[in-house]
């Protein structure tokens, strides 16, 4: 059976960096192994999720290139569930449980003044009839819990190798809410069994609901996937990204004109030990997917890394690539400025520079005026730039930055930019001469 993964988001809010780096490595392994990636929308939690939320990260999936092999809805799947749910009460694992969220708190802090562990000492099996009967007539519904094993779960972890986590540590999971609605883990498992997944990438904080999810694959007579957990990120210093993934949403990225593939090449390789390198398209980063490449040690997101893969991307993409986001941008323009942008939008103010109309910054009018005089004939090409300052540093004597500087500012307004000899063609000779004579 080909390896299935899947993308598991909840939609109560958008995609920031670290959801994408979750989706963007079982993408990845699921390319390189012709197998299928999955979305799969955890959404039973109907007051927060929302379909505007779905398109969203929907939108932003496809920006990034993740495209997917198929979808679900775990708010389609109720009838799963309460199959599943039957199940295991019929053998015992699923069992009701009366106790308030106050005597739980109560619970646990006894427990904690005694210096034990504040896990949940399974009072409900104790319950008779009788006592279940009593609290029904005062209006009491029960909440779920899982059975454990209460024995140690061994995995072999794509990234941590052998991990063991003795379930006899943890709390009885709740599974089902007073209400009836679900938590987390149980669909969460259903819905990796009946879809045949085959492998399971995310991040380090979900160790311990794998223990529990082993002991739960195994009571609803399945086989669990294979697991991987990476080091979750931080910032740049060492901080904790969930405070500042406001910041880093992935459709705030791409308002700031950065590259999808900037996003893709950092986030494949952030934390491994490969080299971070600006990749133009998805190819090469599947073909090079090595789980076993992650580390441990927490992986820093630094945005100024992002930043500078950007730039670099940009200095690859061919004109055919991005003519249709920088209208009026010959390919010439391109060309030129391409090598000086961080952004393909900055095309767009190079064009400014080169048609106008623009301020000219003049720094010495008369030296300019000069150099007016001493333009070269047409046509102009890119020996149109060498030829006029070899004949104003001939007339006037200046050489270097003194030669050079004033007459960038005066065409271009900046104090540094791409090469003169090839703006200079596409300024032309009358908004040329109509800036070094603009006083």
């Amino acid at each position: 059976m080909s390896v299935r993964l899947r993308f598991a988001p909840s939609p109560t809010g958008f995609l920031h960096v670290g959801n994408v780096r979750t989706a963007l490595v079982n993408f990845l392994f699921a390319r390189q192994q012709g197998g299928i990636f999955m979305l799969r929308f955890d959404d039973t939690d109907p007051e927060r999720s929302t379909d505007a939320f779905a398109d969203a990260i929907e939108e932003d999936l496809r920006w990034l290139g993740l495209k997917w092999n198929t979808s679900s809805h775990q708010s389609h799947r109720q009838d799963a569930y309460d199959d599943a749910i039957a199940r295991l009460k019929e053998s015992g694992r699923l069992y009701p449980c009366w106790d308030t969220p106050q005597e739980l708190e109560l619970r646990r802090k006894v427990l904690l003044s005694r210096g034990k562990p504040p896990v949940y000492e399974r009072g409900a099996l104790a319950l008779t009839q009788a006592q279940k009967d009593g609290y029904a007539a005062q209006g009491r519904a029960p909440h779920w819990r899982f059975r454990l094993n209460q024995r140690p779960v061994t995995w072999q972890d794509g990234v941590r190798g052998e991990v063991t986590f003795d379930t006899a540590t943890l709390s009885d999971p709740v599974l089902v809410r007073e209400d009836g609605s679900l938590l987390y883990t149980l669909p969460s498992c259903v819905d990796d069994l009946d879809h045949h997944v085959t492998h399971v990438f995310r991040g380090e904080d979900h160790v311990t609901n794998t223990a529990v999810q082993v002991e739960l694959f195994e009571a609803l007579g399945g086989a669990p996937p294979q697991f991987a957990h990476f080091a979750l990120l931080t910032g740049a210093g060492g901080e904790g990204l969930s405070k500042r993934a406001g910041s880093l949403a992935i459709r705030d990225l791409r308002g700031q004109g950065l590259e999808p593939m900037a996003i893709n090449s950092l986030l494949a390789r952030i934390g491994t030990s490969d080299p971070i390198e600006p990749f133009t398209d998805l190819a090469p980063l599947v073909y090079g997917f090595d789980v076993t490449k992650f580390g441990r040690s927490a992986a820093r997101f630094d945005p100024h890394e992002l930043e500078v893969l950007n730039a670099r991307i940009v200095h690859q993409l061919h004109y055919a690539n991005v003519a249709a986001r920088i209208p009026g941008v010959s390919e010439e323009l391109w060309e030129a400025v391409r090598p000086n942008l961080t952004r393909v939008s900055d095309a767009l103010d190079w064009l400014k520079v080169a048609e106008g109309p623009m301020q000219p910054v003049i720094e010495d009018a008369e030296f300019l005026r000069q150099a007016a005089e001493l333009l070269p004939p047409l046509p102009w090409g890119e020996e149109a730039w060498g030829e006029w300052t070899g004949a104003v540093k001939q007339a006037t004597g200046r050489k270097g930055r003194a030669l050079f500087h004033p007459l960038r500012l005066a065409l271009t307004g900046r104090e540094q930019g791409p090469e003169m000899k090839l703006l200079l063609p596409l300024i032309g000779p009358k908004r040329t001469r109509e800036r070094l004579i603009s006083t």
